[in-house]
């Protein structure tokens, strides 16, 4: 069967299996239950696995968390990470190119792919779309997780929390359509055996993909299953599996006119890559996740999981880069009049094939007049990176303004042999302890011990350099209390994060440098109005060693970064018919101590000074099940190069839609509609400096319709 009537026949049958009856049992044994985060429960109630190693409170934990949650994502029609990485002022884009993967930063530091995306806690690679039909929600943890983590981006982490076998039985429907003819089709069933035991939860979508972005097109499938067993009262065994396939044209950015200035007149639509011969991006994912739950007594549990991640990516394209039909050529940067090279990329065959498992164990217990909540573990993480050596062969120039055709690269070049380039090795021994000195104090002390152990292909020996890295982590925080609502933090972390790779075309291209060491400060308050508005307040200062490509071409770690910020949110609801959640960051970012005058003193690339994000949902009182919402977003000026030569302006987006649930032939219906980018507005979303750097336009006006069916 070929491969698109696999994909529509998958989905073909899990509508059919969600339409028919399910049988109905007594119930045994209750299953311990689990948490999850809803637009209807108290928004005082929320809570998220991210700050630490349980689901715990937000206004409790000593740091910045923002959650975004399943049925809020649906509501505001959110389909993919990046449309739900908006909603939050701390988050951004970094070389998050259509077709491609989604990347992002935090607090202006771009994540590690390698360590900063985690699913259930554990680390997955972040080099393709994370699919979102099977989570339940998106924890983002902002700042240092040195603790929680070990090795990772000091920007944050973001958590993708898995959906779990429901209670009752589950059976949806979703149909989308959008932009340029994209289709798309998702089913989400839920629900429990005869055995009330044993609990399953089925996701699969399919889609068509047609982007704003002309023949930037492919197609996505996706299929995942959850299960749980309660083998007992005190123990319960959960596992999960799923697999994605996405194969899409990817569309590169724009480079700078002649190195020095914005290019003006383009489309946001024109894909500079659209040549005969290109070919999409194919990438293959899949997990495997089990995790088992003890309770020891009422006081103390254990818990023990892993996920095995499998990654699979061939990357075709045809990449535009620099200017030779112009004087002596421009590398980086375009023509006077447009002109861009471009090259055969190939490279075949990337693999990725992590493996991470933590076993803790949790209690509480007193001392005197201290009272303790205690956790203490071992993590293990292992990876293998596997690729070839790439072909990239001038064939032509094309033009930002009207594509050329060109033909293929000359000689019909292919890429090298497949083997292990990179493995990977972390352990770790962690301790935390919160510790209630008072009613209204606390103590947070955490201590995590990693060891990094990193081998890597030197292609000019042709041999192995090792790396064994140990290095303490420590976490402490104080939290007091005022009143049972309110909660200010002081906190100081270390973090680790591997360090950065040499992008393709630098000096000694794919070498890792070293591990490196990051440190943060963070004051903040957190609290709740009446159960109905939370407010979040931090000022931080984070400080890491600067990374970046010098005058002769060599990517190098040199002086430092430093970043200061103030964040505010706030989310609640209002008069029963309102909800709406608003997020601001202010951001002074700096280089220094690199020795040179260029560069000390300036702003980091890529990071504005402000930005905002708010969203608003109104239940229209005359209507009975209609509902419309808002959501706006700002971003200030930004430099695109370490010495901020040039600057790219700032920008506002606004994005309206609404929903309307009724019932279609008796069946629960929730229809709903949007307008993103609703006035149409020409902006920068991304500036990176990856690969030269680039600036990637964001999508034009564009429309979604979708409907829910909950049978």
């Amino acid at each position: 069967m070929s491969q698109p009537h696999l994909k529509y026949s998958v989905l073909a049958l899990a509508v059919m299996q969600a339409v028919a009856g399910s049988a109905s049992a007594q119930t045994t044994v209750q299953p311990m239950q689990e948490v999850v985060i809803s637009g209807s429960k108290p928004v005082a109630a929320a809570r998220a696995a991210i700050g630490g190693f349980a689901d715990a409170p937000l206004l409790e934990t000593p740091a910045t968390i923002s959650v975004i949650g399943r049925e809020q994502m649906q509501d505001l029609g959110i389909h993919n990470s990046t449309e739900a990485m908006k909603l939050d002022a701390s988050v951004g884009d970094s070389y998050n190119a259509v077709g491609y993967a989604e990347q992002f930063s935090i607090r202006g530091f771009t994540l590690d792919n390698a360590s900063s995306y985690r699913k259930d806690g554990i680390a997955i690679p972040g080099d393709t779309q994370i699919p979102l039909e099977n989570k339940e929600r998106i924890e983002v943890l902002k700042g240092l997780a040195g603790l929680q983590a070990g090795v990772a981006a000091p920007g944050g982490i973001i958590n993708y929390v898995t959906k779990r076998p429901t209670t009752t039985d589950l059976r949806s429907v979703t149909l989308a359509a959008r932009e340029r003819g994209t289709v798309y089709g998702s089913v989400d069933l839920g629900g429990r055996f005869a055995d009330q035991r044993f609990g399953y939860r089925i996701n699969a979508a399919a889609e068509s993909l047609r982007s704003y972005i002309k023949n930037a097109d492919g197609e996505r499938k996706f299929v995942s299953a959850a299960f749980d067993w309660q083998i007992s009262p005190d123990a319960l065994l959960q596992f999960d599996v799923d697999y994605q396939h996405k194969s899409q044209m990817t569309a590169p950015g724009y480079q700078l006119i002649r190195n020095t200035t914005l290019p003006t007149g383009v489309s946001a639509s024109m894909l500079l890559n659209d040549q005969p011969w290109a070919k999409p991006v194919d990438t293959r994912s899949s997990n495997a996740s089990l995790r088992f739950e003890y309770r020891i007594n009422d006081a103390w549990n254990a818990t023990v999981s892993m996920n095995k991640h499998w990654f699979k990516r061939d990357d075709y394209t045809a990449f535009p880069y620099g200017c030779s039909n112009e004087g002596d050529g421009f590398y980086p940067g375009y023509c006077s009049n447009g002109d861009y090279d471009v090259y055969d990329y190939q490279s075949v065959g990337e693999s990725k094939s992590p493996f991470g498992a933590q076993a803790l164990v949790q209690g509480k217990f007193a001392t005197g007049a201290v009272r303790h909540q205690l956790t203490a573990g071992m993590s293990l993480f292992t990876r293998s990176d596997k690729w070839g050596d790439y072909v990239y062969d001038y064939a032509g120039s094309s033009n930002i303004y009207q594509n050329v055709a060109v033909p293929p690269a000359p000689g019909n070049p292919s890429t090298g042999p497949v083997f292990e380039r990179r493995r990977e090795n972390e352990r770790a021994l962690f301790v935390q302890d919160i510790a209630a000195l008072t009613p209204q104090l606390k103590l947070h002390a955490g201590l995590r011990y990693v060891q990094v152990k990193r081998d890597e292909y030197i292609p000019d020996k042709g041999e192995y350099a090792h790396r064994d890295d140990n290095f303490v982590l420590p976490n402490l925080a104080l939290v007091y209390s005022p009143t049972q609502d309110w909660n200010l933090y002081a906190a100081m972390t270390h973090g680790l994060e591997h360090g950065g790779i040499a992008p393709m075309q630098t000096t000694f291209e794919n070498t890792a440098l070293a591990p490196s060491r990051s440190k943060q400060f963070e004051v903040g308050v957190k609290g709740a109005l009446n159960n109905s508005v939370t407010l979040s307040a931090a000022l931080f200062q984070v400080r890491k060693g600067l990374e970046y490509t010098d005058a002769s071409n060599t990517f190098v770690r040199s002086g430092e970064q430093t970043h200061r910020g103030f964040e505010v949110s706030a989310q609640g609801k209002a008069a029963g018919t309102v909800q709406y959640g608003l997020s601001l960051l202010a951001l002074r970012t700096e280089q220094d101590g690199t020795g040179r005058a260029d560069i000390d003193g300036k702003r980091v690339t890529n990071v504005p000074s402000f930005k905002s994000s708010a969203w608003l949902e109104y239940s229209v009182a005359q209507v009975a099940g209609l509902k419309v919402n808002a959501a706006w977003q700002y971003a200030g000026r930004k430099a695109f190069d370490v010495e901020n030569s040039v600057s790219v302006p700032g920008y506002h987006v606004v994005d309206f839609g609404a929903a309307y649930s009724t019932r279609v032939a008796g069946v629960p219906t929730t229809l709903r509609a949007g307008v993103n980018n609703v006035f149409d507005k020409f902006y920068w979303r991304d500036v990176t400096p990856a690969l030269g750097g680039y600036l990637l336009p964001g999508a034009p006006r564009t429309v979604r319709v979708s409907a829910q069916f909950d049978f």
